[in-house]
């Protein structure tokens, strides 16, 4: 009897377990449902929408499409998936009528409603010779509707498509309740592509791996995601346009996904333990990946003992005809580096750089030893290199990032390495900063600041989370960072730039102390050690720099601690309007907003923590200027700030 009433219990709990709303996930995940077509009597499938079980009838939402011909410019775009064309460019900071490049990803807005029972976005299409429900589903619409959701919404008396207009109800949903209540403000649905997984499409939008699985239906043991299905991703802040590109691997490798951010769950949740448990085991995976990773192979030559000159891949014909066998062990190790190199970068000739700079003429000389140039009708940065060349070109021929500097070529002339960039239109970040440009009238605004901000930490938490290995850049300055003709940020110079070694890369020592002053990290001063984290100290200098308009050196001396207690004041929200007063660079005239310029400097007091150990990652910063930057837009927006 006593069995039996246990038995009854445990079905009893796993009943209410099974169906309360804390169990229940946001919506079940599709499958490979998307083209079935056939007519059932099942009125709840997720072929045909996600359920309205949100907390609002009507939401705003996000859809993730890559742009393909015709549907490649923001107009096209906004009409086939009914958003606002003006929204659409600005979320993905491109002009009104701007051209995608093929295959990318495009963050378009969409006005979420209720249908019935269901969840969607209505867009209207007119049907093209040739079409089919798969070409419409797969091709057309890459999984954001389906064919049962198209044949639900419209009366179609024939089997093929002729012509006429189709309503396409477009899959989006609104948050429930729950994930109101934990921060979560819009869904975003996201269309799997080939070799895609929750964790990596969580990381990318700063989402945690446990809450896309549950609002999915997913779980760790059932987490498969099939290409031209949609995976909802749960977000507290926006989509921005810089998590929507893809950084490359490395030629041959893999690039392992990045450990998520998880949320703390809240003390009173039991079962919030189970889904961070779930989700730290995937963590636990992901490190093991990143640290299995393969290791960067080391090059190095007496390049001054060099003897033959010209270009780096030799022209003349007794050269190339000469055995690398026959040429003496300096020499043949350069010119086993110089035909690698050659596999992956163009190479110049010495003339093709003395034609492109007028001789290296003065009047073409950026800064110091930088030239401007002109190759093939482009402006490029010419750049003579001094120290070891050949690791920063290794590192560099692996990077492909829109916030990293692109090396397009290189040339080796009589024992000296010139690097050929893309050229950056507006020159140095430490120029803006310090206002050196002369005419007094050139103010980075609050909401490039930010922007700058952003760009600096993506481009970091790449080197730290998706170089294989891991990079720590090491000499992060005002100086080191460029902005390109629309004040978008690119680091550059990574010749001081080594590999992470150990978790992490906290637990690398050296005894060769190298850097820029005021920039430099308390742990490596002191104890030479070298870690992800002096980038972090560095970050918040510069940051600091930007938001301040003062040098990097005087802001970290000793003599400048009222400036550390005026952030802390500003950080405790104590006398923050007068604070921010003193601290705010005066150039921007006021024209900023307090909370936000208060939460900023709350995130690079984080970064200039003494203690490395409690220093944010980059990717964690990233998310927080991501947040930050979305409201610095609205607010820019609601103010009529120009």
């Amino acid at each position: 009897m006593e069995s039996s009433f246990l038995s009854l219990s445990l079905v009893i709990a796993l009943a209410i377990l099974r169906f309360s709303p804390f169990a229940r996930a946001q919506q079940p995940y599709i499958g490979k449902n998307t083209t079935v077509c056939s007519k059932t009597n099942d009125s709840s499938s997720p072929a045909l929408g996600y359920a309205c079980n949100g907390l609002h009838k009507t939401c705003r939402a996000y859809l993730i499409y890559r742009s393909t011909p015709p549907y490649n410019t923001v107009p096209s775009i906004a009409r086939l998936l009914a958003s606002d064309p003006s929204r659409l460019s600005a979320l993905n900071s491109v002009a009104p009528n701007a051209t995608f490049a093929a295959n990318k990803m495009v963050i378009v807005p969409v006005n979420c409603s209720r249908s019935g029972r269901y969840y969607q976005a209505n867009a209207s299409y007119t049907i093209r010779h040739g079409d089919n429900y798969y070409v419409i589903v797969n091709s057309t619409y890459q999984g954001l509707t389906t064919c049962r959701a198209i044949k639900s919404q419209n009366v179609i008396e024939t089997v093929d498509l002729y012509s006429g207009e189709l309503t396409i109800p477009i899959r989006c949903a609104c948050p429930t309740k729950n994930q109101t209540n934990l921060g979560i403000k819009y869904l975003l649905s996201y269309v799997v592509a080939e070799g895609n997984s929750v964790s990596r499409i969580s990381a990318r939008f700063g989402a945690s791996v446990a809450r896309t699985l549950e609002a999915n239906g997913l779980s760790e043991q059932y987490s498969t995601i099939y290409p031209f299905t949609t995976l909802l991703v749960p977000l507290r802040n926006p989509p921005l346009s810089n998590q929507t590109i893809i950084p490359p691997p490395p030629p041959g490798q893999l690039t392992p996904p990045p450990p998520s951010q998880l949320p703390t769950p809240p003390a009173s949740s039991s079962r919030n333990k189970w889904v961070y448990a779930i989700a730290g085991f995937l963590v636990g995976a992901a490190c093991t990946l990143v640290i299995g990773r393969g290791i960067i192979f080391g090059m190095s030559f007496r390049h001054r003992n060099v003897q033959h000159t010209a270009s780096i891949v030799p022209n003349d014909p007794e050269t190339r005809a000469k055995p690398i066998a026959e040429v003496d062990g300096d020499s043949q190790g350069l010119m086993q580096t110089i035909y690698g190199i050659a596999q992956a970068i163009k190479v110049y000739s010495f003339e093709e750089l003395l034609l492109a700079t007028n001789d290296f003429s003065p009047s073409y000389r950026i800064k110091g030893c930088v030239h401007r140039g002109e190759i093939d009708g482009c402006s490029v940065a010419i750049k003579k290199v001094n120290g070891d060349a050949i690791k920063e070109i290794n590192i560099l021929k692996k990077i492909n990032h829109f916030n990293i500097v692109r090396l397009s070529g290189i040339c080796f002339n009589d024992g000296d390495w010139y690097f050929v960039y893309d050229f950056a239109a507006h020159g140095s970040l430490s120029d803006w900063i310090y206002n050196t440009l002369g005419d007094g009238k050139t103010v980075l605004s609050w909401t490039q600041r930010v922007q700058i901000a952003l760009d600096m930490a993506t481009g970091l938490n790449y080197l730290h989370g998706f170089t294989s290995p891991p990079h720590i850049h090491k000499n992060v300055t005002s100086g080191n960072v460029l902005l390109d003709g629309n004040f978008r940020a690119k680091i550059t110079n990574l010749g001081m730039a080594r590999s992470a070694e150990g978790e992490e890369g906290r637990f690398a020592l050296t005894s060769h102390i190298v850097g820029t002053r005021g920039y430099m990290a308390p742990e490596y001063l002191e104890n030479g050690l070298v870690s992800t984290a002096l980038d972090v100290y560095a970050f918040g200098v510069l940051a600091m720099e930007m938001i301040t308009g003062k040098e990097a050196e005087s802001l970290t001396r000793e003599e400048s601690s009222n400036l550390f207690d005026a952030m802390d004041a500003v950080d405790r929200e104590d006398s923050m309007t007068e604070r921010l007063v003193d601290l705010i660079d005066p150039s921007l005239g006021g024209r900023y907003p307090l909370d936000l310029a208060a939460f900023m400097i709350g995130i690079i007091r984080c970064c200039l923590k003494k203690n490395a150990a409690d220093r944010p990652d980059m990717d964690e910063i990233v998310r927080c200027l991501s947040g930050l930057l979305a409201s610095t837009i609205n607010w820019e927006s609601s103010h009529n700030v120009v």
